[in-house]
């Protein structure tokens, strides 16, 4: 067939771009937004048999995301499975797939032959990236074909309903295998870790500092995992709606600014409850127009439905002033009393903010913290390692600080505050100086800090966006370094007062704040100076930095049935081999205020710097050529 000859052409490919999952756009406008009127629930408008809004959420959540389709083009092997009726064999091409079932391309001799009443056997691979990370999987199952079409242009379409929805198909196969062995081989990996630090103490007092550093570094480890297990994020209350601004600051981000601003406009949440705020920071490429032009469409598509004439706006600063400032404007133009900041290049689950609020039915919460998952994990390997390390870092480290409402990083990407903590301190942020030099990024840990001085912060797992991450290593090492500059200041100054908090957020912070920085210096004596002047092999210390990894690799394949769990240990080693080396190049280097990845003031400073520096290096060189002949 002609369509699948082309997509085995396509999947030979390099694909250089960014790899991500799309969905299908739903033929409502703005499918998740309640209907002004009142007179259907989205639940109704979803054809459900009951309103589960109002008796059971988390089943509303569960059939509404059942039906979300992927777009895709990966092929299917079909065969008649009754022994009734025409024979059918042949290949076809999904065109898109949901949790329930696929809309299949096939050709003509296979179409006269299937009706309404078709049953089939198929098998397919859900390639990685065609849907959510987890789902990729081999399926082979029974399903019926329900409708069968001709398109327009003359295609041949047949609707087909699974017999075993993928989820519970999943969970019969391929997510089973992965549990069962990820728990076997977790505690195996634990088991090891314990008696290796048991030899610690049996040595202990031959190398007081080292084995003393090992043990806070497994303790540290260890109890990271074991507290991220007994986490469990707030239940949604469908009647707790406070009011919410969503404010977006942006700078030069022309590319994905509609996306984003669209996917915090379709929030599954009350219409007189939610208003969005765009605040660009004198962008100097196309991301205003492109935020008038998304505006725009967005009303025309409505057509005077879900208020949005008073729901979102925009403005642009005079001059470029920086994040901080971008965002102390929108708390100031907010009208709601909890304000949630979401970066321009991050999109949204349309339960997102549902979710966010949760915690704050406790009067002493600041803050919460929502999960970034990665927008384009399948591009490469750089990518894949970085979703493993989003996902620990969420669902295992922030969900541990979580557990005692101690979460040290409310992260950009997505975060709510109570308004009123943001402009009682705005003053302090905007003109934060540390060791005499001014603070322009790191405004996430920033405000967390204010924060945690007077009040609780926590992380709800459920709430979830995307976020798109470097794809070169260029730019993902500038990346780190920001943000290595921005925890090192940040913790410093946290230490002076988490020593208040409940004791084991305290203990854990402080030895998160040991592990790190002291880690440089540990591998060097581990891995060049115990061999060179003692030439010992340093089995023991490999051995430790493998079990971590593998540590890390076997929580994603427990928590996330992703075939990403592999690059955890990839992960680790390029952590050890490249990242590692530029914690101690941070500690000269805090008061840095360029961002790597962006060319903003201080960048365009920086980089003005180097031209005239290398300007007078180059007249300089003339000047002397002159002076020799």
């Amino acid at each position: 067939m002609e369509f699948l000859d082309k997509f085995k052409k396509k999947k030979g490919s390099v694909n250089k771009e960014d790899v991500m999952t799309v969905e299908k756009k739903d033929r409502r406008v703005l499918s998740h937004v309640p209907d002004s009127t009142n007179k259907r629930t989205n639940t109704e408008r979803r054809g459900n048999s009951n309103d589960n809004k109002n008796n059971d959420y988390e089943a509303f959540l569960k059939e509404s995301k059942s039906g979300v389709r992927y777009v895709t083009g990966f092929p299917v092997h079909m065969r008649s499975y009754s022994k009734e009726g025409p024979k059918v064999s042949g290949v076809g091409k999904v065109v898109d797939i949901s949790n329930t079932g696929m809309l299949v391309e096939v050709g003509r001799e296979e179409f006269s032959a299937l009706s309404t009443k078709t049953m089939l056997k198929v098998d397919f691979r859900v390639v990685p990236g065609s849907m959510p990370e987890g789902n990729e999987m081999r399926v082979r199952q029974k399903v019926k074909v329900v409708r069968t079409f001709i398109t327009s242009d003359g295609k041949f379409m047949i609707g087909i309903n699974f017999g075993k929805e993928l989820h519970n198909y999943a969970a019969a196969n391929k997510d089973r295998f992965m549990f069962m062995s990820s728990v076997v081989l977790i505690a195996f990996t634990i088991s090891c870790i314990i008696l290796m630090r048991a030899e610690s103490v049996i040595y202990f007092k031959f190398n007081k500092l080292l084995y003393l550093y090992s043990m806070i570094t497994a303790v540290f480890l260890l109890s990271r995992y074991v507290f991220g297990a007994f986490y469990r994020p707030k239940k949604v209350d469908p009647d707790f709606t406070p009011g919410v601004s969503i404010l977006i600051p942006c700078f030069n981000e022309e590319e994905w600014i509609g996306r984003t601003i669209e996917s915090c406009v379709n929030q599954e949440y009350p219409i007189d409850k939610l208003e969005v705020i765009i605040i660009d920071d004198c962008s100097t490429d196309k991301s205003v127009e492109k935020i008038k032009e998304t505006i725009e469409r967005l009303k025309k598509e409505a057509s005077g439905k879900y208020d949005l004439e008073g729901r979102i706006s925009y403005c642009v600063q005079e001059k470029n002033a920086g994040k901080r400032d971008a965002l102390v404007r929108g708390s100031e133009l907010a009208k709601h009393e909890l304000v949630v900041f979401v970066d321009s290049d991050s999109f949204l689950d349309p339960y997102a903010i549902r979710h966010l609020v949760q915690p704050f039915k406790d009067p002493k919460m600041g803050g919460v913290a929502g999960r970034t998952d990665v927008a384009n994990t399948y591009t490469n390997a750089l990518t894949k390692m970085q979703s493993v390390r989003y996902y620990i870092a969420f669902r295992v480290m922030k969900a541990a600080e979580g557990l005692f409402d101690s979460v040290t990083c409310l992260s950009g990407p997505l975060s709510c505050y109570r308004k009123e903590i943001i402009l009682a301190n705005k003053d302090a942020w905007m003109n934060q100086r540390f060791l005499g030099h001014r603070a322009t990024f790191g405004d996430d840990r920033a405000m967390t800090n204010f924060i945690l001085r007077r009040y609780r912060t926590s992380y709800q797992d459920t709430a979830v966006c995307s976020t798109i991450v470097p794809n070169k290593h260029s730019v993902f090492l500038k990346q780190q370094m920001r943000w290595k500059r921005s925890w090192l200041r940040e913790s410093l100054i946290a230490a002076s007062f988490m020593w208040k908090k409940e004791p084991f957020a305290v203990i854990g912070f402080y030895m998160g704040l040991v592990v790190p920085v002291a880690a440089p210096l540990v591998v060097l004596y581990n891995l060049v100076y115990v061999p060179l002047t003692q030439h010992i092999f340093p089995t023991a210390f490999l051995l430790g930095l493998f079990l971590m990894s593998f540590l890390m690799s076997m929580s994603q394949m427990l928590l996330r049935k992703s075939s990403t769990w592999a690059y955890g240990l990839l992960f680790c080693i390029y952590y050890e081999l490249i990242l590692l080396w530029q914690m101690p190049i941070a500690w000269f280097t805090f008061w840095k205020s360029t961002w790597g990845t962006r060319m903003t003031p201080s960048d365009l400073e920086e980089a003005e710097k180097k031209r005239l520096r290398k300007e007078q290096k180059s007249k300089k060189k003339s000047s002397d050529n002159k002076n020799v002949e």
